[in-house]
């Protein structure tokens, strides 16, 4: 009697834990001591987020924004870092779900077969793995986990999103044109810069302080001033201020790609800015282009069509998840 009278207590305290919801889930081990479970951080329809599973997504991210020094401003990085991979988990529920409503599946066999690929692009052996997974808080069983539910959202894309992608010989047609009249038909660029540089782990005053500088920069410039001008009053970049922010040219490959895009996309003459990078702000002008011939449409046909379904299943997937999300219970439970 006393071992059920022990057992129904333990059963109640844990349904009361279950409709209390947001608190943490506990239980006795004898009296006075209380051993904390677990804390669910997120439901999803009928399924639970926890918050080992958040901590583990954290673990690689989390890093950089812990080396701040400011308290205050770690603990709002941090805040804002938790809420951005929670709601990428949620997303990835929804979509594990939709994946299991069309009974979609992936086999155990599937599963190793991913893992023995991983293992095999980073030269890795089962222990180097073990102590790979182990340092960014995973266990192997725990990760097998993780890689069948990522194989199932591919799949679930695959099946659900992919179908509904059509891209025309129009469509194909209209990319090459704006190649040739465009970025891509841009072999190299001349660039000068202004920097406004931003401290290590800047706080987000400081952030919004250099973008409102960097836009002061680029009004200066809009409204007439040269821009070498104006770099050399307002540049923090000390190896190009002097000569008005001359940085020279670049050809494709040869600069950041995030850069390369933004770049490569301009005129000459045209500004743009603020753009992110290793030391703070930038703005950019493109005082000079050099164009290259492109291939001919029939030998680019192919990688054109390719390009633009994978922009295509990129948008309706986005499309498809904030319609998953609309229908769905979700409840937040990050404190």
């Amino acid at each position: 009697m006393r071992k059920i009278a022990l057992l129904l207590l333990v059963l109640t305290s844990l349904v009361s834990v279950a409709q209390a919801g947001d608190e943490k889930k506990t239980t006795s081990r004898n009296a006075g001591q209380k051993i904390e479970l677990e804390r669910v951080v997120a439901i999803v329809n009928d399924a639970i987020i926890l918050q080992s599973e958040l901590d583990a997504r954290l673990t690689p991210v989390r890093a950089e924004a812990e080396q701040i020094a400011d308290l205050g401003e770690r603990k709002r990085r941090l805040a804002k870092l938790s809420s951005q991979v929670l709601d990428e988990m949620v997303n990835e529920e929804l979509i594990v779900q939709a994946a299991a409503a069309a009974k979609i599946d992936v086999e155990s066999s599937e599963v190793q077969a991913a893992l023995d690929e991983i293992k095999q692009q980073n030269n890795l052996d089962d222990a180097g793995l073990a102590q790979a997974l182990g340092a960014q808080g995973y266990t192997l069983q725990n990760y097998k986990a993780d890689l069948r539910r990522q194989l199932m959202r591919l799949r679930a894309v695959n099946t659900i999103v992919q179908p509904k992608i059509q891209v025309t010989e129009e469509d194909i047609k209209a990319r090459y044109d704006q190649m040739q009249r465009r970025s891509e038909a841009v072999s190299a660029v001349r660039l000068s810069d202004i920097l406004i540089k931003l401290p290590d782990h800047a706080t987000e005053q400081q952030i919004n302080d250099a973008k409102a500088k960097a836009g002061k920069a680029v009004e200066r410039v809009k409204a007439g001033e040269k821009f070498e001008d104006v770099a050399k009053d307002m540049s923090d970049d000390d190896s190009t201020k002097a000569s008005g922010g001359e940085l020279g040219w670049f050809e494709r490959g040869s600069i950041n790609p995030d850069w390369e895009q933004i770049v490569f996309s301009m005129e000459k003459g045209d500004v743009r800015g603020p753009v992110s990078g290793p030391q703070g702000l930038y703005v950019f002008l493109v005082t000079d282009i050099k164009k290259s011939e492109l291939k001919p449409y029939a030998e680019m046909k192919d990688q054109l069509s390719k390009e633009l379904r994978r922009r295509e299943l990129d948008k309706q997937t986005q499309t498809w998840v904030e319609e998953l999300r609309k229908k769905a219970y979700i409840d937040i439970k990050l404190q």
